[in-house]
């Protein structure tokens, strides 16, 4: 359902869907039950300003019935943001996408306490391209090539790539040549199998026994040694499937956990961002037939992993 308020400030407005019945004799009211006791006044102020609208951009105020309307929109009152030290490059942007290496610590959407600080928020401002939309997704802790629609005319037939598995991506990773907890060596190229489910106690994904929903191909491409223990490797991984959290949890199966990665094997306790350390994990590059010329397309990242000398 498209929302009658604009983007503002890079962000959507907030949709809400009203109950259609309960103790509640008003919007209002059940706003206040929702919300009152974070920011009841900033809620008046929302209502009395007609900044909370209906269906068609209708504003509502304090007496308006509480089933006069399924869902309302407001936009919400957002806390300053620091912004990080992390920059955005742009790859490619024609008519249709817009391609970017997205950096590391930098989330690909606006969720939690990050809005501003969100690759799609700062794009929206930087580029004034309100409607602009993420084909996919890379974790916050992940940095490489990510796509955006910028046309909502041809927004479908991308979709479409990337719903049926027609777009191939290769990462690349940092993580030690010798497996920790006594595993074996793996005869590199390997292709990992299983079935991860994500955790009911935690943001983690963990493996279960059941018929495998997740594959991917890791292959050794070269390794380093400076005297600096570990030894590393760096690494080609090619996932087939794309669940949360699949090439770490994949990784780390191996007994070789991508280096800087706070959550797989071991989850550590939670501390502010370390730029010096990100998490050795890159969205190297993403091929497909591109929808609207026919032609095959390749966009590749410019970033380098820290931990692995740069590649001649």
């Amino acid at each position: 359902m498209k929302s009658p308020l604009p983007v503002r400030d890079g962000v959507n407005a907030t949709r809400l869907r009203l109950p259609h019945e309960g103790p509640w004799e008003t919007a209002m009211d059940y706003m206040m039950h929702r919300w009152g006791h974070i920011d009841p006044q900033g809620i008046t102020d929302r209502f009395d300003a007609g900044e909370i609208v209906g269906e068609g951009g209708v504003p509502l105020d304090r007496t308006t019935p509480l089933t006069a309307h399924t869902f309302i929109w407001y936009y919400r009152s957002l806390p300053p943001e620091v912004r990080m030290p992390v920059e955005i490059n742009i790859l490619h942007q024609d008519e249709h996408l817009l391609v970017v290496d997205k950096p590391h610590f930098l989330p690909t959407t606006p969720g939690g306490t990050y809005i501003q600080e969100s690759a799609l928020v700062r794009l929206r401002n930087l580029l004034n391209l309100p409607e602009l939309i993420p084909m996919h997704r890379l974790d916050r802790m992940t940095a490489g090539v990510l796509l955006f629609s910028t046309n909502p005319d041809t927004r479908g037939k991308y979709q479409v790539l990337f719903e049926k598995r027609q777009v191939q991506k290769e990462y690349e990773c940092v993580a030690a040549i010798k497996p920790a907890g006594g595993l074996n060596t793996p005869d590199f190229p390997v292709v990992v199998r299983n079935r991860m489910v994500k955790s009911r106690t935690y943001l983690l994904a963990e493996v279960v026994d059941g018929e495998p929903n997740t594959e991917t191909r890791i292959e050794l491409m070269d390794t380093h040694d400076d005297g600096t223990p570990p030894a590393r490797g760096l690494y080609r991984l090619e996932p087939h499937t794309g669940k949360t959290h699949q090439l770490r949890v994949h990784m780390a199966s191996l007994g070789l956990g991508i280096m800087h990665d706070a959550f797989y094997p071991d989850l550590l306790d939670k501390a502010p961002d370390d730029y010096s350390k990100p998490l050795q994990l890159l969205a190297r590059g993403i091929n497909f037939v591109d929808p609207i010329s026919k032609q095959p397309v390749e966009y590749r990242s410019e970033l380098q992993l820290s931990e692995f000398p740069p590649t001649k």
